[in-house]
């Protein structure tokens, strides 16, 4: 069950406990092993959410992203090297607006995802928005501020993190977080009404069969869709 927007009078304290701190250890240590799978062909990537926060629970996802575009072959022969293999892959474009990206699924809560064409800025900030570290950061043991879904701002200290709202400190949060304030007040507007409406469903998402590959089933679908062309097209 997805959480829900919440609104935190006071800034909290949550303490972590060893069992806390293992999961996180554990979750971070599949995060780098497939980061290093990637890096070690030359490929960059990052983790985002809880993983790069450390708010982690036993339903966290363990999301890898790339941040350039990448031959989708690259990716997976980076991949079968370390012996990764992966449950389905798929092709998705959020909205119209969005980038059109590569999902690869590793395993139910596992997913390694990279643009298709050009990602945009606002995309960007979007990870920023939620915290972001790349595999430096992670080998460091680094945790970095970032937003959950419940629009709490997590702030790491040594040992755990602090939660504060941030509706009403949408610049303060923008300005912590290196990001616009028109990003915080999107995702404020969109996870707002998301409890109220209900998750929407994404403009187009399509499975590949195994003997396909991303660019191909992208050109095949940019044939018909008009819109894909044009976001292929303006990247």
């Amino acid at each position: 069950m997805r959480e829900k927007v919440v609104h935190l009078k006071d800034k909290l304290q949550v303490v972590y406990s060893e069992k806390d701190w293992a999961l996180l250890k554990g979750m971070r240590q599949e995060a780098m092993r497939l980061m290093k799978a990637l890096s070690d062909d030359g490929i960059p990537s990052t983790v985002h959410g809880s993983v790069a926060r450390g708010d982690v629970s036993p339903t966290s996802d363990i999301d890898i992203f790339i941040p350039i575009e990448v031959s989708s072959f690259k990716v997976e022969v980076a991949l079968r090297r370390a012996d990764i293999d992966y449950i389905s892959r798929r092709v998705e474009l959020a909205t119209p607006q969005h980038s059109i990206k590569a999902h690869i699924e590793v395993d139910v809560d596992r997913t390694i995802t990279f643009p298709l064409v050009k990602l945009k800025r606002r995309e960007w900030e979007f990870y920023r928005f939620g915290g972001v570290i790349d595999l430096n950061d992670i080998e460091d043991d680094k945790r970095v501020a970032g937003v959950d879904k419940r629009l709490v701002l997590v702030e790491p200290f040594s040992e755990g993190h602090y939660e504060s709202s941030i509706i009403g400190r949408e610049s303060l949060v923008a300005k912590m977080l290196n990001i616009s304030v028109d990003l915080v007040e999107e995702r404020i507007r969109v996870l707002s009404r998301r409890d109220t409406l209900g998750r929407t469903g994404v403009y187009l998402r399509r499975k590949l069969s195994p003997e396909e590959n991303f660019e191909e089933v992208l050109k095949k679908i940019s044939e018909r869709d008009p819109i894909v062309r044009r976001r292929i097209r303006n990247g």
